[in-house]
């Protein structure tokens, strides 16, 4: 495998392919476009575990690995066959479930097959990585923040406008007939958005500590965006996360009551690990929430969290699982199918929904809410299919607008009354 610093595997690889141009006619070019993922799977150490996956094809095929700067891979070899993208697509599939490019159904854009009529085009392509200079890099490892740094950032995020950063993703709910309604939206900052209006070489989450300081500070300047906003009308309930300690705060007050004002319910979502460090604030905001005839949800919860405590206890309103791939394989289904019953699967949302089968699961285990990925790609559709120029913006155009509450790419759609439409069936 050719190592990629300073573009020297871009420029071994034209040289190679100039030497064998007389004989070009044997050979094919296998490419991974590991450029094309999100960042975190394509950081460098990711980009070494999938060059090893491909070891085995290199010697298959009499080849030559190289790894350029940007992360995307190349195998020059022969026999380079059709069957070898589908075998290098199915090896990648597990490791990137959930990467924009499984979801939104773009798998073959990741592999390709490059030959011998293809190969000036190729040869043109690594030339304009090379010629694109340091752009076309990869991921580096950022720095955590430290002490020293926390009260400058904090400084930062308040005088920073937050509302083209809010994003909403729906929660539905399945009746039995399979028919869905909107059960709530939450809203929310991404964290990788937020990262992005600071210091590139800066890591905000790394020091979990430090983060959940910056954090009581972000959930402030969120709750004040929904007053510049025009909040959406098209759903009974509004959910946010927020640290307990945001429950206490003036901020909130204001929030709830601009909600009540618009006639929508509010559901708070705490993680499981801040109730834990502080169990008496979480009964004060429970108290409090209920009071004002709001709910309160257990965010992040997993199968041995609910094995391990006792859930009716803490008597939430909801509680959110996450999807993850290992829940297939748990031994004990009829074990998970009784507790998630015993705690009452009307309070269970099952989050990051990913496909086809994590909502088969939940379904088949008595879960009846959803929130991911998947559910967001039926919506989309759903929207796409009533809306005028559902056509004319593709599925990834269409999701982007959809989750945003204001900003330029969200104004871009020409019907927005569709875009915050119901999706009831």
């Amino acid at each position: 495998m050719v190592g990629y610093n300073k573009f020297e595997s871009e420029k071994f690889f034209i040289e190679t392919m100039t030497r064998i141009l007389r004989n070009k006619s044997e050979y094919g070019v296998l490419y991974i476009n590991i450029s094309k993922l999100k960042p975190k799977n394509r950081h460098p150490r990711f980009v070494r575990i999938v060059a090893r996956m491909f070891d085995n094809m290199v010697a298959i095929s009499d080849g030559t690995m190289f790894v350029f700067s940007n992360g995307d891979i190349a195998i020059l070899g022969k026999n380079i066959s059709e069957k070898l993208v589908d075998d290098a697509t199915e090896k990648l599939r597990s490791g990137l479930l959930t990467d924009p490019i499984w979801i939104n159904r773009d798998a073959e854009k990741l592999v390709q097959i490059y030959k011998p009529n293809d190969f000036d085009a190729l040869m043109g392509q690594v030339n304009e990585m090379i010629l694109g200079g340091a752009d076309n890099t990869m991921p580096h490892d950022p720095m955590p923040i430290d002490a020293g740094q926390i009260e400058a950032i904090k400084n930062h995020i308040d005088t920073m406008e937050l509302i083209d950063l809010v994003k909403h993703q729906s929660v539905i709910r399945f009746d039995n007939s399979n028919k869905f309604t909107k059960l709530f939206e939450e809203f929310f900052v991404a964290v990788k958005d937020l990262s992005s209006r600071f210091d590139r070489d800066i890591d905000l989450t790394a020091n979990k500590w430090l983060f959940l300081y910056l954090t009581q500070t972000l959930d402030k300047k969120t709750m004040s965006s929904f007053a510049f906003s025009e909040l959406h009308n098209n759903t009974a309930k509004v959910s946010i996360n927020l640290n307990l300690s945001s429950l206490f705060t003036s901020e909130f007050d204001k929030f709830a009551e601009l909600l009540k004002e618009k006639g929508q319910g509010l559901i708070v979502e705490v993680h499981i690990i801040d109730i834990l460090n502080n169990m008496q604030a979480y009964f004060d905001a429970k108290e409090l929430l209920h009071r004002a005839g709001n709910e309160i949800l257990l965010d992040a919860a997993d199968i041995e969290m609910l094995q391990a405590l006792n859930i009716k206890k803490f008597a939430p309103d909801y509680i959110k699982i996450f999807w993850h791939s290992l829940l297939e394989d748990y031994e004990t289904g009829d074990n998970i199918k009784s507790l998630l019953a015993e705690i009452g699967c009307e309070k269970i949302i099952l989050a990051k929904t990913i496909n086809e089968t994590a909502l088969r699961w939940g379904v088949k285990h008595g879960i009846r809410s959803f929130q991911g990925p998947y559910i967001d790609n039926l919506e989309t559709a759903i929207i796409r299919s009533k809306c005028p120029n559902g056509k004319l913006c593709s599925p990834s155009e269409c999701h982007k607008r959809r989750k945003l509450i204001a900003g330029a790419a969200r104004n871009q759609c020409a019907h927005l009354e569709y875009l915050e439409g119901g999706v009831e069936l």
